[in-house]
């Protein structure tokens, strides 16, 4: 049975880190597993206590936060397994997760990166993801299906290809890896999945999802607070990716799109909302595209 290298990564959260461990280890039932833990730098070094606690599991210490991506492409250096599957430190396996998306791989060799059911944990019966629509380039929208549906069984027939993974459980081949590289780290956070997902399917490997595999997660079903650091990114990240990856004509589109509609709309939301501090965000995230390259590692996130 081929090694899978599950990477997660902790910050700041390490009992919800332990949760996931003892989640693996106590559910999961795939044989040839090793389990590497990135801690992105928090506050508290967990390091120490995790050692003593979890003896089979590597951990890896940043010596910086390097966000999502920045994590988990450390995990990869550490990996040796065939498969690599992420996952994130607030999800929950079940017993036959890694063995079902495992077979899968093994069956269908054109699959670069699968993810499985998303389940909501505290709404175990409503579904969070059981796959994506393609992406709109004109628009940078695309839709998560299912989400918020009760889990009945609806979606079980799309196991196959899919829009993207999602970022909370996908395992990748070695090969793919090897062939498109590690994820973009100067997205730090959101988007980068997307992106991955992109260069993958660009070197001619599909995106699949297997609706007979769950995992849980833990995320709310709130769409949770705003935040500076997330307004900055999410607003960065969504034109980066149309930067990255959109063809001329769909570019040009996307880039009036975003500040004849998107802009504007989002700049009345902040200022009726009170929170100024947002605009300010969001023109440094329209700035960054304009000044830096696609490839810059400059995040540009002042608080």
């Amino acid at each position: 049975m081929k090694l899978v290298s599950i990477i997660t990564v902790n910050y700041n959260h390490s009992h919800v880190t332990d949760a996931l461990l003892d989640s693996i280890l106590l559910e999961n039932a795939y044989p040839n597993i090793e389990i590497i833990v990135v801690d992105n730098n928090s506050s508290i070094n967990p390091v120490p206590d995790w050692e003593l606690k979890y003896p089979s599991v590597f951990f890896i210490r940043a010596a910086t936060n390097l966000g999502f991506a920045g994590g988990n492409n450390l995990g990869i250096v550490k990996a040796s397994g065939e498969y690599l599957f992420f996952v994130n430190n607030d999800t929950v396996v079940t017993k036959n997760l890694v063995s079902t998306l495992v077979n899968t791989l093994e069956m269908h060799p054109m699959i670069g990166v699968i993810s499985p059911k998303l389940l909501y944990y505290d709404h175990p019966t409503m579904l969070q993801y059981a796959g994506y629509s393609k992406m709109n380039y004109y628009t940078a929208r695309n839709t998560c299906i299912g989400q918020f549906e009760p889990d009945n069984g609806q979606y079980d027939q799309l196991n196959g290809a899919t829009g993207f993974p999602h970022g909370a459980a996908m395992m990748l081949t070695k090969r793919a890896i090897d062939r498109v590289g590690m994820m973009a780290e100067n997205y730090f956070l959101y988007y980068e999945e997307l992106d991955w997902a992109e260069r993958i399917r660009k070197a001619g490997m599909e995106i699949w999802v297997n609706m007979q595999a769950t995992i849980y997660h833990k995320e709310s079903i709130s769409v949770g607070k705003q935040s500076a650091l997330k307004v900055y990114f999410m607003n960065r990240n969504r034109i980066l990716f149309i930067r990255r990856n959109a063809h001329t004509i769909p570019k040009l589109f996307f880039y009036i799109y975003f500040i004849t509609i998107v802009a504007p709309r989002n700049i009345f939301s902040y200022w009726k909302a009170g929170e100024f501090g947002f605009i300010k965000q969001l023109g440094r995230a329209i700035w960054w595209n304009i000044t830096h390259s696609v490839n810059s590692n400059e995040l540009g996130f002042k608080a």
